[in-house]
């Protein structure tokens, strides 16, 4: 009994992470930082069924003295979140790519779903350095098989089965005889009922193969992801309005799931996209109902317009899986008398905000931040078409057109969202890529305590006097996106809105 509650315990906690999700519809990883002196740029792209290779593409950024420093050397290696170092397989050695300096390319089996931190070491002219890029694997699709390749397995095993009756019968039947006697009916009647035997241990054997491989199917359709079911309302409370999130999911209850662990000092990073048309946009941070629950969350909404919204929150469990939990909510107008005060009050929490615009152009326009405020995005480097991986850079002008000064906003430089205008495709970004800095810190402290170091590791905090900013990113697919990019700067977070057209690539 005691083994059977461990593995039952086991299984409930392999369940737990396998519904855990990083963003909708956007599953490459991106990765911009340094490995000790060198800067990289890490692409993951999971495998979508598992276990399955994950393609890894290391890219040293040769910026400033950086292009001096040379890699010789750069290795890859898995580490799942609850084994640690000690526990992974070695590292892999990446290959450099041929014609391309600087670019390292590698592929690493993902052999369970989980929440990996994949090990980026670099070496080189200036030393060892090392980075540490979280990932969530996860049972995304079932191949099917290819109908061809089933003709050609059931013909083969057809044939298998017939030989095998064969060699069964002409052993019973001729293994014994001396050379050129012929068998007699006595034998003839034992191969017969040899064969008859065969056949119905080789069917038994097969129907125990297809009940085995029926049951794995099943384990793996049963563990494949699936977003959490949320609900989502909002009610008047006085003059204002409050939206309720609950998580309305059993997975959700089970005792092997982590508890939440802040990011960026927040345990919920919600945006709500108004819809159709996607001019209203909010970025707000709920707080739990009860402190000992953490499945019902609460915010009072800003002074955004009636009507029906989309939903996106970002959560993080303390073993460093990222989640976003997705619903649809209407919001009703602001009651009474509270529509003024509401539009000209403050925020309940100095890091939510809010816009009301429509989005500039493509690559190349600006956007009108206001108080004398633009940001610009730049054309440079920018991803036109869906697969292709670049960099959307933005430019923010203060009044009288000079460089603003951004300051930090929840310790970050700035945060992005991009939504496809269906919905299937949301991710929220930084300019250190679309990785969850929580689960980040979580793999770094694991790694730093297994190799005795100091375990606390503080948030870096951002600034920039140039006013410009970045982020690695690449659409997933084609269609019409709305970007959402937002700094503090002039004492205010400020949202600049883009649309971008991208083709099929």
């Amino acid at each position: 009994m005691r083994k059977r509650s461990v593995l039952g315990r086991a299984a409930l906690a392999v369940f737990a992470f396998l519904v855990l999700c990083a963003h909708v519809g956007s599953p490459n990883v991106y990765f911009d930082g340094d490995a000790g002196p060198y800067p990289v740029r890490v692409i993951v792209r999971p495998p979508i069924v598992i276990p399955g290779l994950a393609e890894i593409t290391v890219r040293l950024r040769q910026e400033g003295d950086a292009a001096k420093r040379l890699a010789r050397r750069v290795t890859v290696q898995p580490v799942v979140w609850n084994a640690g170092p000690g526990g992974a397989p070695p590292p892999d050695v990446a290959k450099a790519v041929p014609g391309a300096p600087g670019l390292w390319s590698a592929q690493l089996w993902l052999m369970t779903a989980s929440s990996y931190s994949i090990r980026v070491a670099v070496e080189g002219d200036a030393g060892r350095g090392a980075a540490v890029v979280p990932v969530a694997a996860m049972r995304l699709e079932r191949l099917g098989m290819q109908r061809g390749l089933g003709v050609i397995l059931a013909v083969l095993g057809a044939f298998l089965f017939a030989g095998g009756l064969t060699v069964v019968g002409a052993a019973v039947r001729e293994s014994t005889l001396e050379p050129a006697a012929l068998p007699d009916g006595s034998r003839r009647t034992k191969a017969r009922a040899a064969v008859a035997l065969a056949a119905v241990l080789l069917a038994l054997a097969l129907w125990g193969g297809r009940a085995w491989w029926n049951g794995v199917d099943a384990e793996y359709r049963e563990t494949m992801f699936r977003p959490f079911h949320t609900v989502a309302s909002v009610a008047a409370a006085g003059d204002a309005r409050r939206l309720t999130l609950t998580v309305d999911d059993e997975r959700w209850r089970q005792p092997s799931r982590l508890p939440l662990l802040p990011d960026h000092g927040k345990l919920v990073h919600m945006f709500l996209v108004g819809v159709p048309a996607g001019d209203a946009f909010a970025h707000v941070h709920p707080l739990q109902r009860d402190p000992a629950d953490d499945r019902t969350f609460d915010v009072t909404l800003p002074p955004l317009p009636a009507g029906t919204y989309d939903l996106y929150a970002d959560v993080t469990q303390e073993g460093g899986f990222p989640n976003t939990l997705t619903a649809t909510v209407q919001v009703p107008p602001v009651p009474g008398a509270g529509a003024a005060a509401a539009a000209s009050g403050p925020a309940v929490d100095p890091d939510d905000s809010w816009v009301l615009a429509a989005p500039a152009a493509g690559p190349g326009s600006t956007s009108d931040l206001g108080g004398g405020y633009t940001m610009t995005w730049t054309p440079a480097g920018a991803p036109s078409a869906a697969g292709r991986d670049g960099d959307l850079r933005f430019a923010v002008r203060g009044p009288g057109g000079r460089p603003a000064a951004l300051e930090p906003y929840m310790g970050m430089l700035s945060h992005a969202a991009i939504r496809r205008d269906d919905g299937q495709v949301f991710v929220h970004l930084h300019p250190q890529g679309t990785i969850s800095m929580a689960s980040q810190q979580v793999f770094a402290t694991k790694e730093a305590r297994g190799a005795g170091m100091a375990t606390s590791m503080p948030m870096p905090v951002a600034t920039s006097n140039d006013g410009v900013l970045g982020f690695p990113y690449g659409f997933p697919k084609p269609g019409r996106y709305r970007i959402w990019v937002q700094v503090r700067t002039g004492g205010r977070v400020r949202t600049g809105v883009f649309e971008a057209r991208i083709a099929p690539g």
